[in-house]
């Protein structure tokens, strides 16, 4: 299951610049994750400083 993007995003950026598979971009509200594109690695997760990424 791909990971998810929760509300708590402060659009930093570093999830898109950690994927490998570049499944994240800027969306409307905070950056989301192409669920089709995404490698379930958890690096997006990892890399993120509020910890608003989720499996």
């Amino acid at each position: 299951m791909a990971y998810v993007i929760t509300d708590s995003c402060i659009s930093c950026g570093s999830c898109a610049a950690d994927c490998p598979a570049g499944a994240i971009s800027e969306g409307d509200a905070h950056y989301e994750i192409n669920a089709d594109a995404c490698l379930d690695c958890g690096a997006c997760a990892a890399g993120c400083p509020v910890g608003a990424i989720e499996n």
